[in-house]
């Protein structure tokens, strides 16, 4: 019996892997418990009450990774006993619901969307094309299409983009009683009711109370008495990248956004925060990497290219510098060619200690309340690193360098010594001039108000390996060619 129901779990060769994957790994036995309650449906086995009945005991996010796994003929006949909200709710937890949606007819998806919050909404139809956006949009009741407009209205940098419509509102002058009343006539819509807020006149913001205060209090009690009236919030034109840390530091369930008026638009819960900063941290891993923008599979070629060319051009003509400054120092390669040999091994560790430097400046600089001396502190600080590091990985080489040229060149020990004595000295300035520039350089990128971390790890590389070059050739003609007096 129990290999029979194995054959028809594992449908196809497709299926089998999917099976084999979940069963072997404990984590996902929720969803290999769903896919089995789907396909029992399907086949028959369970009638809709007791397919219900199943799925109140799970999550929706391991629903959409049950239908994830099933195939669209399945998935088809499953939506219509889910339901429009059930089925709104599961599909703000699949990556790529464009997909997904399209198996439902207009009117159904019509329905899906306009039952998911405004901020998920704007995310699905943002996956669609045009077409499929505005004949959607079209279709959603007057509320919810002036929703997701206002929202969609925004910069992709702006707070306001990230906001969502579902919260609990009072007014100011209302009682326990008739705020109370307010929340369980609001709560069968949304959601968000951990925190209430509270408006004025003309939906001007007043403050925001905890529902547990609310339960707790007496009829008798003025709701003013446990409500905070200087409440945090951000406003909608605010740029994600300036108000995030201030988002982060308060701490709350959620964060009240306001227009230039002072009027309550939508807030900003702790799920989009925890999306908005993985956002930010997947930008700023693309800058750091000489992209423009983050990139994802799904892109085209042409896409690609454009996010990857343009700081690639930059870089071309900062080589080309960096190879004419090289071309300065032809007379020393002339006359001592063994040089070259150790020409990699200083731009590299300038390279590598110019991006630490950087790394740790970009992230001091996301506390916007960094006072100038302590900015001051941290490049002094980085330039003692680099010094202090640069005379120990100085020494290493000095020491590495003198065996290696003596043995490998026959040469004396006076000119092994000499030789490995402007490598180390080169690799000492090179280190602390890059640590200088890996500080610098995005401080300068965050004054003039420049994300930092476009100061990314190419740029500075290259930008290193022309202090490298300088520093080091430089070193070579003085010390060798005029001091030492060394050739051949």
């Amino acid at each position: 019996m129990k290999e029979e129901k194995d054959l028809e779990y594992k449908r196809s060769d497709d299926s089998q892997t999917i099976v084999s994957n979940i069963e072997n790994n404990p984590e996902q036995d929720y969803t290999r418990k769903l896919i089995e309650i789907f396909r029992n449906y399907i086949n028959g086995d369970i009638t809709e009450e007791e397919l219900t009945a199943s799925l109140d005991d799970y999550h929706e996010n391991d629903m959409a990774g049950a239908l994830e796994k099933l195939e669209p003929d399945e998935r088809k006949k499953l939506y219509s006993v889910l339901g429009i909200e059930r089925v709104s709710e599961i599909f703000t937890f699949i990556e790529d619901v464009d997909e997904y949606m399209k198996e439902l007819d207009i009117s159904s998806a019509a329905k899906v969307i306009g039952n998911m919050d405004s901020d998920d909404a704007v995310d699905v139809l943002e996956e669609m094309d045009e077409e499929a956006q505005e004949k959607l949009t079209g279709m959603l009741d007057e509320e919810a299409s002036a929703d997701i407009k206002m929202i969609r209205s925004y910069d992709d940098d702006e707070i306001g983009s990230k906001m969502t419509t579902n919260y609990i509102v009072i007014d100011k002058g209302m009682s326990v009683r008739q705020a109370m009343k307010a929340l369980i006539a609001q709560a069968e819509k949304n959601d968000n009711i951990s925190k209430i807020y509270v408006t004025e006149d003309n939906n001007r913001f007043y403050g925001a109370l905890d529902l547990k205060d609310l339960i707790t209090a007496r009829d008798y009690m003025d709701l003013q008495s446990f409500m905070s009236t200087s409440f945090p919030y951000v406003t909608d034109h605010e740029k994600i990248s300036e108000c995030i840390d201030r988002i982060k530091e308060y701490e709350e369930d959620s964060i009240p956004v306001l227009n230039a008026d002072k009027e309550l638009l939508g807030i900003i819960t702790a799920q989009d925060m925890v999306e908005v900063v993985d956002e930010e941290l997947g930008d700023d891993y693309a800058k750091l990497a000489g992209l423009t923008a983050e990139e994802d599979l799904r892109e085209t070629l042409g896409q690609s290219m454009k996010k990857r060319l343009p700081w690639l051009i930059i870089l071309l003509f900062l080589g080309i510098g960096v190879s004419t400054v090289v071309g300065f120092f032809e007379p020393v390669v002339a006359s001592i060619a063994f040089v070259v040999n150790f020409q990699s091994l200083i731009l590299d560790m300038a390279g590598n200690v110019g991006t630490q430097s950087l790394a740790v400046t970009i992230r001091v600089l996301m506390d916007e309340n960094l006072p100038g001396k302590e900015k001051g502190g941290l490049v002094f600080k980085e330039v003692r690193i680099g010094f202090i590091n640069g005379l120990i990985l100085g020494s290493l080489s000095f020491a590495f360098v003198c065996i290696y040229v003596a043995l490998t060149k026959n040469a004396d020990w006076g000119y092994a010594c000499a030789v490995a004595g402007c490598v180390a000295a080169a690799l000492l300035v090179a280190m602390v001039i890059s640590s200088l520039v890996g500080t610098v350089v995005p401080m300068f990128f965050h004054k003039i108000k420049v994300d930092p971390a476009v100061a990314s790890g190419p740029l500075i590389t290259t930008v290193n390996d022309l202090v490298a070059v300088i520093t080091y050739y430089g070193l070579a003609w003085m010390l060798l060619l005029n001091v030492a007096k060394v050739a051949g």
